[in-house]
C-alpha cells in the first residue's frame, strides 16, 4: 500500500505527469511518426533525469574533488550559490557557508565571501557575512565582495582583493559539482587554490523508490546539465 501511494503520487505530480502527457501524445498520435517518436523520446528523457541513479551518474564526473587535509593558505573564499527574494540563503549557499565556517574554525584565516545582488536584493556576500558573524566569526576577519554576478566575476573580483591584501593562496569553498569550473576560473587569475568541496548531491544509495520520478532529482539533474554547458565555455 505504501509503495502504491508513492507510485501514484509520483505520477500525479511533476515530472511524472509530464511523462504521462508525453506518452498519451505518443499513443494518440497515429499519423505523424515524427511527433510520436519525439513524444516517446521526451517521456524517456524526463523519466531518466528524474530518477536517483541517473541524477548520481550526471554528478559523478563533477564531484571528483576531495578536500585537502593540509589547510595551509592565506585566506578562505566562500562563493555564494543564490538567495531567495527575502534575502535568506538557499540550500547550496547554506551548505557552502557551513563548510567555510568549519574551515575557519580550524584555521582562523580571513574569510572572503563573494556574491553580488540580483534585482535589488541584499547581496549574497552581505547575507553570508551576516550569518558568519552570528556564528561567531570576527567581523574583522570577514571581507565582502559584492560586485560579482557569476563565477567568472567571483574569480576576478576576489583576485583583485587578494592582490590588495597580498593573499597568494586560497582555500576555495563551493559546491562539489561547481568546484571544477570554479577552480579553473580562479587559477586563470593566477591564484593558487586548495579545493574544499561542500554540498555534495550524489546519494549512492538506492532502493525501489529511487526509480520513481521525483521533481527534486529532475531539478538536480538540470543543475548538473547546466554545469556541463557552463564548462564548455570556461
Amino acid at each position: 500500500m505504501f509503495f502504491l501511494k508513492k507510485f501514484l503520487t509520483s505520477l500525479i505530480l511533476p515530472p511524472g505527469i509530464l511523462i504521462i502527457i508525453f506518452l498519451l501524445i505518443a499513443v494518440l498520435e497515429k499519423k505523424r511518426k515524427f511527433i510520436r517518436f519525439l513524444a516517446i523520446l521526451s517521456a524517456l528523457f524526463v523519466y531518466l533525469i528524474s530518477i536517483e541513479p541517473v541524477k548520481d551518474l550526471l554528478f559523478y564526473p563533477l564531484e571528483r574533488h576531495k578536500a585537502f587535509e593540509e589547510l595551509n593558505a592565506d585566506a578562505i573564499v566562500i562563493l555564494g550559490g543564490g538567495t531567495y527574494s527575502v534575502g535568506s540563503l538557499n540550500e547550496d549557499t547554506l551548505n557552502r557557508l557551513f563548510a567555510g565556517y568549519v574551515v575557519y574554525k580550524k584555521t582562523k584565516l580571513p574569510v572572503i565571501v563573494s556574491g553580488g545582488a540580483i534585482e535589488g536584493k541584499i547581496s549574497e556576500a552581505a547575507a553570508i557575512a551576516q550569518m558568519l558573524k552570528e556564528l561567531g566569526v570576527e567581523s574583522g576577519k570577514i571581507i565582502e565582495e559584492s560586485k560579482s554576478k557569476d563565477t567568472s566575476q567571483n574569480a576576478f573580483y576576489v583576485s583583485e582583493i587578494c592582490r590588495q591584501k597580498n593573499f597568494k593562496k586560497l582555500i576555495l569553498v563551493t559546491s562539489a559539482y561547481h568546484m571544477k569550473r570554479a577552480e579553473k576560473l580562479f587559477k586563470k587569475t593566477g591564484l593558487n587554490v586548495l579545493p574544499y568541496p561542500a554540498d555534495f548531491k550524489k546519494s549512492n544509495h538506492y532502493n525501489i523508490y529511487s526509480f520513481l520520478p521525483k521533481f527534486s532529482n529532475f531539478a538536480l539533474s538540470s543543475k548538473a546539465i547546466r554545469e556541463y554547458l557552463a564548462l564548455l565555455i570556461v
